[in-house]
């Protein structure tokens, strides 16, 4: 059985913790320089001087390409356990993971159909 004793230890940590972050946003604060100009604002990048504007368009194909790869790359992460895990799961571990690649083959039909992955219209 646990006391509210046994909880001290973690509350002090947070404490110490939340201190430390509001102390070091105060003195950055206090110590930070004040002066702001329109050279000191500017971005420097390795010596080299700005050229051009950096918020060029990107198409949201690019985007949405992206996400779906991370989208169907972690979901190769999910087979991990259950490669591991293979005999002792039995039926209904295999029945689980077909399931799994089910409902993943369809949101992939599902992106298809709309054209998602479709560059030149």
């Amino acid at each position: 059985m646990t006391s509210p004793n046994d909880y001290l230890p973690i509350l002090i940590q947070a404490a110490v913790a939340i201190g430390f972050v509001v102390f070091v946003l105060f003195v950055t604060h206090v110590l930070g320089p004040r002066l702001k100009s329109k050279t000191k604002n500017a971005n420097f990048e390795c010596g080299i001087e700005e050229s051009g504007n950096a918020r060029f368009p990107v198409s949201v194909r690019y985007f949405l390409t992206a996400i779906l790869f991370v989208l169907f790359d972690v979901e190769v992460i999910f087979f991990y356990p259950y490669a591991v895990n293979f005999k002792s799961l039995e039926l209904e571990g295999l029945l689980a993971v077909i399931m799994f690649v089910a409902f993943f083959l369809l949101g992939f039909i599902y992106v298809l159909k709309k054209g998602a992955l479709e560059w030149e219209k």
